[in-house]
């Protein structure tokens, strides 16, 4: 090769690449850089466990960002105030954050039908709202599927209403306390009221409250059959997901459910909330819940 022609294809690679570098500086350009290379960015988002908080410093080591707890098992546990500041005191030594809690209601305390207790239930729920900003937690679940049942023969529409008045009751506290009170759609195993994303978005539009969001469990999604699509549909409305396999609900990893299709979903709204794998029994936690976390990310880095 003559020199002059060396100086020319170094003169072309610097014209080809400086448009390059110069948008990565600027951040503009990053995608074509990565194109460049065949390879694009991955869609990550922050994963987490629902546990007991014992299994803060496991979970942290396996690659969660978050753990994600239980009301009646932190905030007012059994053994009344004293265990909560038991527990608020773990909390700020380990200093692994948690993002929202489960079941806010007991079976016990009904929304709907003719024994709906709003007022116990407005009680616990600012207790437990209150609570939650002090551990600087995000989110309170509102699943309690036992809690809204709707009693056989008891009119759909009025129990409707009722849930509807409860939820615009719960609002100005959740938004007195900056916590987002999370509507979760149940499969009809576990409930016979609100089990899809659009039935969430009724109570939701009803309400008409910023601390009013959506959960989307892709669990019950995939036990009601409720297509991938509804994600994209609704996605505006949804702060926070769960996800476990759908015969059993086990970890991801244990069936081998393919989840892509969700998480592609997840990917097109840009959500960036956490994503909690939320099982109730396990063979043996510490092996599937790291092997949860591990496959949820392997299935992320693919959408």
């Amino acid at each position: 090769m003559s020199i002059e022609t060396d100086q020319n294809s170094r003169r072309t690679f610097l014209k080809k690449t400086s448009g390059v570098f110069a948008g990565l500086a600027a951040g503009s350009l990053i995608p074509e850089a990565f194109a460049m290379h065949g390879t694009k960015p991955e869609y990550m988002i922050p994963l987490g466990v629902y546990a007991a908080y014992d299994k803060a410093n496991f979970l942290k080591e396996s690659g969660c960002s978050y753990i994600e707890e239980s009301v009646g098992g932190f905030l007012i546990p059994s053994g009344g105030d004293e265990k909560y500041q038991q527990n608020l005191q773990q909390l700020h030594q380990d200093n692994f954050p948690i993002k929202s809690y489960v079941i806010l209601l007991p079976a016990a305390l009904k929304t709907l039908g003719p024994d709906a207790n709003h007022e116990a239930i407005l009680q616990r729920t600012e207790l437990v709202l209150k609570r939650a900003r002090e551990c600087k937690s995000q989110y309170v679940v509102f699943g309690s599927g036992g809690s809204r049942i709707i009693p056989e023969g008891f009119d759909r529409a009025t129990a409707k209403a009722q849930h509807i008045e409860l939820t615009k009751k719960m609002a100005p506290l959740a938004e007195k306390y900056g916590v987002t009170i999370a509507v979760e759609p149940l499969n009809k195993g576990e409930t016979n009221f609100i089990n899809s994303l659009a039935e969430g978005v009724e109570i939701i539009d009803a309400v008409k409250s910023p601390s009013i969001k959506l959960l989307c469990d892709i669990f019950h999604m995939l036990k009601e059959d409720e297509p991938a699509t509804e994600i994209v549909k609704y996605g505006k409305h949804i702060v926070h997901c769960h996800i476990a396999e759908k015969e059993n609900r086990t970890p991801p990893g244990v069936k081998g459910d393919d989840f892509r299709p969700y998480l592609s979903a997840l990917k097109k709204i840009k959500y960036k909330g956490g994503l909690s794998i939320e099982c109730f029994t396990y063979t043996d936690f510490h092996r599937e819940a790291k092997k949860g976390i591990e496959v949820l990310k392997q299935q992320l880095s693919e959408v």
